[in-house]
Order: C-alpha cells, then structure tokens, then sequence
C-alpha cells in the first residue's frame, strides 16, 4: 500500500514540474497574460474590522509568503521574458507581493475580490478583460490577485496561493493554457 501511494505522490509531482517547466517556456516568449495569485497570507478571510487604506486590519502576507514572494521574483527574472507591466488590486498582500517580487506595480481596483452585486462584478471582470485585451507590449503583463478573481475570469479554475495562471482570451473570458506553481 506505500509503495502505490508514494507513487502517486511521485507521478503528481512529476505533472506538476512538467507543467511548471512548460510554463516558463510561454513566458519565455514573451507578450503572454499571466494572473498571479498572491503569495501565502494566513487566514480565509478578511477581519471584520477590514478597511482597504489599513494594511493592519487586513490579512496579509506570512514570512513564508514574503520569501515565496521573493522567489517568485528572482525565478521571473531568471526565467522568463522581461516582465512589461504589473498591475495589482488594493489589497495589502497583493501589493507586497508585487513589491517584492517585481518591484512595483500599479493598483487596478478591477483586481480586488469580485463584487457581490451581480452588475458591479460583470462591470469589474470586464474592466480586467479590456485591460488585458488592450496590451500591446512585448513583455508580460502579471495581474496580481486573489483567487476569486482568478475563478471568475477563468470559469472556475482554481490556483494556490504564489501560484502564475498563464491565459489566453476566448470568448467572454480567458482560458488557461500554462501554470507555474512555486513552493
């Protein structure tokens, strides 16, 4: 029995670093669209005290986030075509995510956790569509942000926390055509 289950674990893995490696090869390329989930934050959801100026009443990235944060940083510059523009949502972890990774970026609201209301999500995940459709250039363009945001524009699709959703856009959303995941 431990041996068939170390082998599973062996082939998942092995999936998964086939998958990160042709990852890289897109972004290697160069012009791709990549949605970067933030890095490890602790917690599932915001305190009820959450207010978007004050980074002390959000979650926000561990020291393991700020390392892998760091790597994701030094494995893009290594790795993948120069990066063109970084865009992030308002959330303290997202920014610091940015930070350290990319070195800057600009905050895009459109990037925050989808809206409740039906009309101001559909205006929101449009807004991100029309910036991603309107890039031109030869760099990659990184949208950080958070998992609903990802599923939403993705129909479901899920990414773990510092993990790169590399898409391509179709029809009225985007569809996955490379992953990176960084432990």
């Amino acid at each position: 029995m431990f041996r068939v289950i170390a082998a599973a674990f062996m082939l998942f893995f092995a999936a998964e670093a086939s998958a990160t490696e042709a990852g890289w090869a897109l972004l290697r390329e160069g012009e791709q669209i990549v949605l970067l989930r933030h890095a490890m934050a602790p917690g599932a959801a915001e305190p009820a005290t959450f207010d978007i100026e004050k980074c002390s009443t959000q979650r926000n990235l561990s020291e393991r986030g700020k390392q892998q944060a760091r790597k994701i940083g030094a494995l893009f510059a290594a790795r993948a075509a120069p990066t063109g523009r970084v865009l992030t949502s308002r959330y303290c972890r997202t920014k610091e995510t940015a930070r350290l990774a990319f070195g800057d970026a600009e905050e895009f609201a459109p990037l925050d956790p989808p809206a409740a209301d039906e009309a101001a999500r559909k205006e929101q995940i449009d807004a991100i569509l029309g910036e991603i459709r309107d890039y031109s250039e030869s760099g990659n363009l990184v949208l950080v942000t958070h998992l609903e945001t990802i599923q939403a524009l993705t129909g479901g699709q899920s990414a773990r926390e510092g993990e790169a959703v590399i898409v391509v856009p179709e029809g009225d959303g985007l569809r996955v055509v490379g992953r990176i995941i960084f432990n």
